[in-house]
């Protein structure tokens, strides 16, 4: 890939450059879950926001409110293409094909649309909210972080000149490249690129990539931005999100419905779709407490991914919860993808090596660590921690305890009430890095 980063960020003097191009610029795991709430739940009413739990950055200081707008609405003009629609009907995913369904497909290109939104300031941050159906809600999520994150980036561009441009990006590919030249001496690595949401830019993370590539070739097993795996002929990468458990939660009417809403997920998710698809995500409540009351039946389930807890700590225990339900932890998948950097990656293949199928989902340390590449020192273009979470669900309060209570969301009396019922006790984890 042949771009001259520092000329274009130079010459940056279009009315607009938009940063989300098509509407496959996104995880491909909100896709899966777009035609599960589009099948079981197309008439649930939603609102999300998106949060800096990076307080010390004031975003509404870095980012034009207008610009922010700018953007949005041009993501809200945008439509799924024709050869999209033939790609995503015909290809296949995970070994799956027709992994969509026709009229799914159908309302995708006819009838799906974004929710309105709001944007504020509040404190020096940026308050960016949506609400509307559920169907048209979530897809938000990326899109806006990655429009928030692009715009933050291209702030910190415009102080600096061109030379300088041209030092900065020297410095990020020499990174980028030490970081491959380290994987690269791990055989049979498994790694896909996670770093859509709060990534540099577009053309960075497609840079990443496809540096990757053609660093551990058979190794990048593929990325999880959609638009990239169209492009590029590479596997899309993802399951599900912490969203759809917090739904079914928040719509659950008693505490043994709260409870058993973790499951309830999974059982409805598995009607949907099946084998590789079949990862866990167990934090969202806690990971102990899943584990321990899950039914029998979820011991099939392909793997786990690990999110909030430290994943030695993680993989060590479901590897021992599958060995007490009698199944071979060897034939199941581990994947980790919070806050990952090269070094973690190659520590926890060594560490998981010949016990289960670890692989790693790369994100922000990926497509967007240009810490301490800045020519003058400063930190504007360091990474944050965006993240844009479920408020309300039918006009009741969504919550994630998480492994690390650092991520914990919602409102402090309904957090309580969630760990009461689930019995999840409140865990000081590591500080949020991304």
């Amino acid at each position: 890939m042949d771009v001259n980063f520092a000329e274009r960020a130079h010459n940056h003097n279009w009315k607009l450059d938009p940063i989300v191009r098509s509407l496959l610029d996104t995880d491909f795991y909100k896709l899966l879950m777009l035609q599960f709430i589009w099948k079981n739940f197309p008439q649930v009413h939603v609102t999300s926001e998106v949060v800096n739990r990076t307080v010390s950055v004031k975003l509404a200081e870095r980012v034009e409110a207008a610009a922010l707008i700018e953007q949005m609405e041009h993501v809200r003009g945008l439509r799924f293409r024709r050869s999209e629609m033939v790609w995503l009907a015909g290809n296949t995913f995970y070994g799956t094909r027709s992994i969509f369904e026709p009229k799914f497909l159908e309302w995708l290109e006819r009838d799906f649309r974004l929710s309105d939104y709001e944007v504020m300031e509040h404190e020096g941050q940026l308050v960016l909210r949506f609400s509307g159906l559920w169907t048209e809600v979530t897809m938000w999520e990326i899109y806006a972080l990655a429009i928030v994150s692009e715009l933050k980036t291209r702030s910190a561009l415009a102080e600096l000149s061109e030379l300088e441009l041209d030092v900065l990006y020297a410095r990020a590919k020499t990174r980028l490249w030490d970081k491959i030249e380290l994987l690269r001496g791990v055989d049979d690595l498994e790694l896909s690129d996670f770093g859509t949401r709060r990534r540099h830019s577009f053309l960075w993370q497609e840079y990443a990539v496809q540096a990757l590539g053609a660093g551990l070739g058979t190794r990048l097993k593929g990325t999880s931005n959609t638009a990239l795996a169209y492009k590029h002929d590479l596997e899309a990468i993802g399951t599900n999100a912490h969203e759809l458990p917090m739904a079914l939660a928040a719509m659950a009417v008693t505490d043994e419905e709260l409870r058993a809403s973790q499951y309830k997920v999974l059982e409805l998710w598995q009607q949907s779709y099946g084998g590789a698809l079949l990862v866990m995500l167990p934090d969202t409540f806690g990971t102990t407490q899943f584990l321990e009351g899950a039914p029998d039946w979820v011991a099939d389930w392909t793997g786990q991914r690990v999110d909030s807890k430290d994943p030695m700590a993680a993989g060590d225990e479901y590897i021992a919860w599958l060995m007490r339900r009698g199944r071979d932890a060897r034939a199941k998948r581990l994947i980790a993808s919070d806050a990952l950097d090269a070094e973690d990656i190659v520590r926890l293949d060594g560490y998981f090596r010949g016990r289960i199928r670890f692989s790693a989902g790369w994100g922000t340390l990926l497509t967007n660590d240009f810490r301490g590449c800045h020519p003058r020192g400063e930190d504007t273009l360091e990474p944050i921690s965006l993240v844009c979470k479920l408020m309300t669900v039918e006009g009741k309060p969504a919550v994630k305890l998480s492994d690390n209570s650092h991520k914990s969301t919602g409102p402090a009396e309904e957090i309580a009430r969630y760990r009461r019922v689930f019995g999840s006790a409140a865990v000081e984890g590591a500080g949020v890095v991304v």
